[in-house]
């Protein structure tokens, strides 16, 4: 069984980075700034939570 989780994000949440606010405190790890708008989405390379970009991108952003 997996541990991995699935976090949906928006514009709001830019910059994307992990661990995210409100993280558990035995789950943080360095943070670090993944680039979401990319492809869609993007895996934290410490926690291997996958984050998905659902609504419309910033404007300046492809």
């Amino acid at each position: 069984m997996s541990d991995n989780k699935t976090v949906e994000v928006t514009a709001h949440d830019l910059p994307l980075h992990c661990p995210q606010p409100g993280s558990a405190l035995w789950s943080q790890h360095p943070r670090v700034f993944l680039d979401v708008l990319k492809t869609g989405e993007v895996t934290c390379p410490y926690c291997s939570t996958k984050y998905v970009f659902t609504g419309e991108a910033p404007k300046g952003h492809h």
